[in-house]
């Protein structure tokens, strides 16, 4: 059955651009009251309370055994670290520059590919990769003098989603995607909840359980539902049209995060960190459109695709 339908995937990915952002507004809002595991686990819970009866009524695949239940459990396990080190660095710095850092992970995507993976990378994407990590610098460098360290927590994130989506390649062909994430939420939940048991009484505010207001519950839970949506209108979006069309668009949530930054926040990059977005977001475009024109070479020609063995 032909599923392309390329409007409608540019729609979903146009959705979950603008959904992401608000998800971490939310979060930064909540940082100031919510220790950060606790918002986590409501994060995951979320996401298995409303997939699981979707994969059960759709009747989609989601047992697991071997190797792809010990990809799933280390992917989980990068999930939780990456989405807590996220809600730790928007404590500390504005939106749109923790969302602008963190795209640093196309570039490690590129550079793991070539040198874990074998994936055959020219020196333009190289040089393009180096463009962009010099973007990134220049919006750390503003925050990095205002908060220090805390300003480098998005570039943690954006390795630990390097390799967790080395991960979900290695398992993306003998999985669902709704299942996978349905599996993950309960696996999460699983983990978190043992472990933020075991550290109450650590004295660790950020591993504590508290009891929190309805104003509070409401925003977890909306996080937990605009997380979830996000994620499903992403993984849609690749069901109508090819990643080719819809990878430049995700550079969108960056000024999506900006708008949202200002209007909640009051809260704009400076001259510096504005240069270096702008920079971030040409070095991304051009790795993503030097994908698209390899992709399209001809086997045979100079930088075309091998044939797989």
């Amino acid at each position: 059955m032909n599923f392309d339908r390329p409007l409608l995937g540019i729609m979903l990915m146009l959705g979950f651009c603008i959904l992401a952002p608000v998800g971490d507004a939310i979060a930064k809002i909540l940082g100031e009251t919510v220790p950060v595991g606790q918002l986590v686990l409501v994060r995951f819970a979320i996401q298995a309370i409303v997939l699981i009866p979707l994969v059960l009524l759709t009747g989609r695949k989601w047992h697991m055994r071997g190797r792809v239940l010990t990809l799933t459990f280390l992917r989980t396990l990068l999930h939780i670290l990456g989405i807590g080190t996220m809600v730790t660095a928007l404590k500390y710095l504005p939106l749109a520059d923790a969302v602008a850092i963190a795209f640093v992970m196309p570039f490690i995507m590129l550079i793991l590919g070539k040198y874990f993976l074998k994936e055959e990378v020219g020196a333009r994407r190289l040089m393009a990769c180096l463009v962009g990590f010099l973007g990134t610098l220049l919006v750390v460098q503003p925050s990095f003098r205002e908060v220090g360290w805390p300003a480098l927590l998005p570039v943690v994130v954006a390795l630990n989603f390097a390799f967790f989506m080395l991960l979900t390649r290695q398992i993306a062909r003998e999985t669902d995607p709704i299942g996978l994430q349905a599996v993950s939420g309960l696996m999460a939940v699983a983990v978190m909840v043992p472990a933020l048991l075991w550290f109450k009484d650590s004295g660790i505010w950020n591993l504590q359980l508290i009891a929190v207001d309805t104003f509070d519950w409401t925003l977890l839970v909306s996080i937990g539902l605009l997380g979830t949506i996000a994620h499903l209108l992403m993984t849609w979006s690749l069901r109508y049209a090819p990643s080719t069309t819809l990878a430049p668009m995700q550079y969108l949530e960056i000024p999506f995060a900006t708008v949202i930054g200002f209007l909640v926040f009051g809260d704009l990059p400076n001259n510096l960190a504005a240069v270096g977005i702008l920079i971030t977001i040409a070095a991304g475009l051009y790795v993503v459109l030097r994908e698209r024109a390899t992709a399209r070479t001809p086997v045979g020609q100079p930088n075309s695709p091998q044939p797989l063995p």
